[in-house]
């Protein structure tokens, strides 16, 4: 799949990542996922405003989830947290506090690779307030695949968001 460069008018798209990873924090991980997100947002026209690296759970996802969606218009993506594991509790904290979901965008985001590991992703998709926000995977691989399904489609989200007009 290939995606464009996108923009709302003359506004640059802003994006955010938490990389949700009790490794990452410990530092026994490096934060490939996160970075391989920022440098794909950032070339496909996204802005880069915020980038935090979190330990696994409910309540550091849903904190951090809440704090950076307050008065924020764009994109917030998390990679890591959304399997199987223990730990892997990244949905459970973005169910917290989503104020509305986006199933759609989240069968997307899993049906790109329907043979691979995208069938045991419990990922979801909605967002709080202007703020549209997708759980990815924590591999490189599957963060970059999952987004680049849906990508097209968020600057249109984002404008709907901050008041802009259905096509």
């Amino acid at each position: 799949m290939h995606w464009h460069t996108v923009s709302m008018g003359d506004t640059q798209l802003s994006a955010k990542i938490i990389t949700v990873s009790d490794g990452v924090i410990a530092g026994t991980r490096e934060d490939k996922s996160g970075d391989a997100l920022a440098a794909h947002l950032t070339e496909a026209g996204y802005e880069i405003v915020d980038r935090r690296q979190i330990s696994d759970g409910v309540d550091s996802v849903a904190q951090t989830l809440e704090a950076l969606a307050k008065g924020f218009n764009g994109l917030i993506v998390t990679t890591g947290g959304t399997g199987f594991g223990p730990r892997d509790l990244t949905p459970e904290g973005t169910k917290q506090v989503l104020e509305r979901e986006a199933p759609g965008l989240a069968e997307a985001m899993r049906l790109c690779n329907p043979k691979g590991l995208g069938r045991l992703s419990r990922a979801l998709a909605g967002t709080i307030g202007t703020a549209l926000i997708l759980n990815t995977p924590g591999s490189t691989k599957g963060c970059i695949e999952t987004l680049d399904a849906v990508l097209d489609v968020v600057p249109h989200a984002i404008d709907l968001m901050a008041g802009g007009r259905p096509h």
